[in-house]
């Protein structure tokens, strides 16, 4: 059969952007996703449902891709992403903010007009659902994706925002409106303890559509063309290899796969496909300068007699805030850890526990790297994965940034308020602290990733040299074939991605509905 439009991966993106498209039953839609497809929340793993945990994450776990990358030379590391319906939204940590209008701002540069904040408001407001604001000019009160606050009432949460105060930091109530940045509960995609995702708010409810289709454990080879228009896609299922024909090919499957499936397809830079003796269909600079958010740990010892809640968020509050001399509102963001790291990673069987002896954490991340990284590939053959190559740190304002973000952590764990919950920070130790040559190489050796890839397959315009899509997602040069995930986006957003995810998946669907192609 041939369908009028193939969404590879249903993830974040690519589930939102599929459901939205069969609202129209003369279109005919197939989803495809490389893992499986559970038609309903009962049949995920129960694991995947729990928004206590991040189980999800562990590199062992069936529904994570697990890509061998480098965030440095030096520093090898496994880049979570999911393997399933819903992709990533159903193994990360459930935080649902949305990009800072200065992002979109610099985004819309240059004549990418729909990018504008205007322009996408009313997007972030349908997709979601806010149970604390409800409908508003600035929030949605019906959409598919659940928007949740915990109240802070954890002791470490409450203790966390006082001392962020006291600090000098601004209060920020609401993460999802435009507010000076500062400490504030985090918006997230959870709803009675389940961890929503883009399967179960979008695909799951529209199964029923006859112009829907959704093939789960089906891996995309690669895009076919015919001449310079993609005509289908080359798959492999139960060992079997095959091709499906359609009209529209769109890639959503995140920010890793989508380069890789248009590199191995013959869209990428040409001397790089022809060394691999790939044909090369557009000379386009594919997987070159991606953005993400390097992330370390600073680790403190809860005083005995702290009690945790099993049955909380994992994360309830965030501080976001600007470094000294930063171009950016907000470039540094610092996230309580309201549990242990075994906790986060393994199942939790009591209802409430002392925490073990051990240690807690506050991340640190930095949400404006000036740092790039590249992905490339390793091998023609498409069941290869790529090289990820993160080049964090490679420029020295990345480390001075991280080093002050860190800081400002250990003052918020010194303080006052802390004084009841915190015994001490553990790592790093007040040697290191006291000195930024071991202070610079500790972040190094610890450094750590936040897992929010974007920019692998830039938006802009024909005559931006570092573009691969245009501002609808369609690749230059190329007819019926648009990229639709985080990999479009020139930078990574100022805050995490997920919930811009599934804004991509609104608004490509949104052009596609207008008939941008034309």
């Amino acid at each position: 059969m041939k369908y009028d439009v193939i969404v590879v991966g249903a993830g974040a993106s690519g589930a939102p952007l599929a459901a939205r498209l069969s609202e129209d039953p003369a279109r005919s839609l197939l989803l495809l996703e490389a893992g499986p497809v559970p038609a309903t929340t009962e049949t995920f793993p129960t694991e995947l449902l729990n928004a206590v945990t991040v189980q999800g994450a562990r590199p062992d776990h069936p529904n994570n891709w697990s890509f061998e990358s480098h965030l440095t030379p030096d520093r090898p590391y496994s880049t979570a992403r999911g393997r399933i319906l819903g992709g990533s939204s159903t193994i990360n940590g459930t935080y649902f903010v949305r990009a800072r209008k200065r992002d979109f701002d610099r985004w819309a540069a240059n004549g990418n007009n729909e990018w504008d904040w205007e322009r996408v408001l009313p997007l972030y407001r349908r997709l979601e659902s806010d149970h604390q604001y409800g409908e508003s000019a600035i929030h949605g009160g019906s959409g598919p994706m659940p928007v949740n606050r915990a109240p802070l009432e954890n002791p470490i949460a409450i203790a966390f925002a006082n001392a962020a105060t006291e600090l000098g930091f601004a209060a920020e109530p609401d993460k999802n409106d435009q507010r000076a940045p500062g400490v504030g509960p985090i918006p997230m995609n959870v709803s009675d303890g389940i961890r929503v995702n883009t399967g179960i708010a979008y695909i799951n409810p529209a199964r029923a559509r006859k112009n829907l289709t959704v093939l789960g454990d089906t891996y995309v080879l690669r895009v076919l063309f015919r001449g310079q228009r993609a005509v289908g896609v080359e798959v492999m299922s139960d060992g079997i290899v095959s091709v499906i024909e359609g009209d529209e090919i769109v890639l959503a499957a995140g920010g890793v796969k989508s380069p890789h499936i248009l590199l191995v397809s013959g869209i990428g830079p040409r001397a790089a496909l022809e060394h691999l003796g790939i044909p090369v269909v557009a000379d386009l600079p594919v997987g070159a300068d991606f953005s993400d958010h390097p992330q370390v740990s600073l680790s403190w010892e809860p005083r005995a007699g702290l009690e945790e809640n099993s049955t909380a968020p994992a994360m309830q509050v965030c501080l976001n805030f600007a470094t000294h001399g930063s171009e950016h509102e907000s470039d540094v963001e610092i996230i309580p850890w309201l549990k242990s790291s075994r906790d986060l990673l393994d199942p939790i069987q009591i209802d409430h526990h002392a925490v073990r002896p051990g240690e807690l954490t506050l991340l640190v991340s930095l949400q404006a790297p000036v740092s790039r990284g590249q992905i490339t590939l390793q091998s023609a053959d498409p069941s290869v994965q790529p090289r990820i190559d993160y080049n964090y740190l490679g420029e020295s304002e990345d480390l001075f940034r991280l080093r002050e973000g860190l800081r400002v952590a250990v003052s918020i764990v010194r303080s006052e308020p802390f004084r009841p919950l915190a015994e001490r920070v553990t790592n790093p130790t007040e040697i290191i602290l006291c000195d930024d040559h071991l202070l610079d190489e500790w972040i190094r050796e610890t450094l750590g990733t936040a897992f929010h890839l974007c920019g692998s397959a830039k938006l802009g315009k024909t005559d931006d040299p570092t573009s691969v899509v245009d501002q609808y997602g369609r690749v230059h040069g190329i007819e019926g074939l648009r990229v639709a995930d985080t990999s479009i986006l020139p930078t990574a957003p100022t805050r995490g991605p997920a919930a811009t995810a599934v804004l991509i998946g609104e608004m490509v669907a949104d052009f596609m509905k207008r008939n941008k192609a034309k």
